[in-house]
């Protein structure tokens, strides 16, 4: 698969998940629905959600809730790498309140005028929401303090690029705080050959000892991943078999799971 047809399945995905949660309902992150969906159900409390726009929470298709590990401080500047439909950059906009702000970047015009509209009803002054792509950040050096994303660099076909634009708008001493999800031991070729399974989360997801290597090789520092949620094969069967994988579900049991993964920019 080319980078470029990654990239447009991967807009084609979630610009009709937008139009879906436009029309009133929602999917979850590989593929399932809400509730059902493994990955995507039960992360955000109703604390959190109960005074979000219902679109926001709708489409939520991340993996995580990196918003509730993230130690965000008041005045802190926040970007969030491919935002949706704006939960987390809601979620953090409130967390830093307003002498700081929460920055969303997506690529996809759909998932943009969502979020902005939700950014609209939630009535949210420290929020912007930027057109663009992970690997090509459109903010200059040193401009954010926490990077956090959701489900999200799994899906680029070029991780070390989106590492390194990470590293580059950090402030020094800045931190990653993202979610994703990782992958543990041989994954079968024909997983990470489906075009559905980039889509859908699973076949772009990095091994969790490559993981940590490609971010030092960023740059980054005090490097940690945390699983937070380990995929069963009943979780995984139905994802893989609407993938025409159903014959190695079995062989999934266990090794991918969803994780936050932790590191900083050096401060010298």
């Amino acid at each position: 698969m080319s980078e470029q047809n990654i990239k447009q399945a991967v807009q084609d995905r979630y610009g009709a998940a937008a139009r879906e949660v436009l029309g009133g309902t929602g999917g979850g992150c590989c593929g399932g629905s809400k509730p059902a969906d493994p990955i995507s159900a039960d992360l955000y409390d109703a604390v959190q959600t109960g005074e979000l726009p219902e679109a926001a929470v709708l489409a939520s298709l991340g993996c995580g809730n990196p918003t509730a590990l993230a130690e965000l401080r008041a005045g802190e500047v926040v970007l969030d790498l491919g935002s949706g439909g704006g939960i987390d950059v809601l979620l953090s906009a409130r967390r830093v309140g307003p002498t700081g702000k929460a920055f969303g970047l997506d690529m996809t015009d759909d998932m943009l005028a969502l979020a902005n509209e939700n950014k609209r009803k939630a009535g949210a002054e420290n929020v912007e929401f930027l057109k663009g792509e992970i690997e090509n950040v459109p903010l200059p050096d040193a401009a954010v303090d926490v990077i956090i994303s959701n489900c999200v660099i799994n899906l680029s076909a070029d991780k070390d690029r989106v590492l390194r634009e990470a590293f580059r708008v950090l402030r020094p001493g800045g931190r990653f705080a993202v979610s994703d999800v990782v992958t543990r031991g041989e994954i079968r070729p024909e997983v990470r050959q489906s075009i559905l399974a980039w889509v859908g989360c699973l076949a772009g997801a990095l091994d969790e000892q490559d993981y940590r290597d490609r971010l030092a090789a960023a740059g980054f520092v005090d490097i940690d991943v945390e699983p937070t949620r380990i995929y069963r094969t009943e979780d995984a069967r139905q994802f893989l078999a609407e993938s025409g994988l159903e014959a190695v579900a079995a062989e999934a049991d266990g090794k991918f799971f969803s994780a936050f993964i932790r590191a900083t920019k050096p401060a010298g």
